[in-house]
């Protein structure tokens, strides 16, 4: 099985920054699309950014030059980040990886639980 846990949120003033971790464990053979969702209260879960097998990245329109995504495949970990928070920033953010457990086995998507970040004076 695979576990995605991430950590890193909190409370922050508008104008500050945060660094989002999420780190894979469990039966690992590789890794490849590594992506970054968020979900407002009320509203759909949306695609924040996305980190391919080889690096190659993409974000959501209203973050880009404000959030960075990368990662270390070393120690099978995301991060997300975020600098010059907004209010509109908050919201839970969870973690999505696409993983292949063993070699001949499908690639599958997995979750992690969520992290609140909250964007307030």
């Amino acid at each position: 099985q695979v576990q995605l846990v991430e950590s890193g949120g909190g409370l922050v003033q508008p104008e500050g920054s945060l660094r989002l971790s999420c780190a894979a464990s469990g039966s690992i053979f590789r890794i490849s699309a590594m992506r970054w969702y968020r979900q407002a209260p009320g509203k759909q879960r949306e695609l924040v950014a996305v980190i391919a097998g080889g690096d190659s990245t993409h974000y959501k329109d209203s973050v880009k030059g404000r959030f960075t995504i990368f990662r270390d495949n070393a120690n099978n970990t995301v991060y997300l980040q975020m600098n010059s928070l907004k209010p509109e920033d908050t919201a839970v953010y969870l973690c999505n990886a696409d993983v292949q457990t063993t070699a001949w086995r499908l690639v599958r998507g997995y979750w992690g639980q969520g992290t609140q970040v909250t964007v307030s004076s």
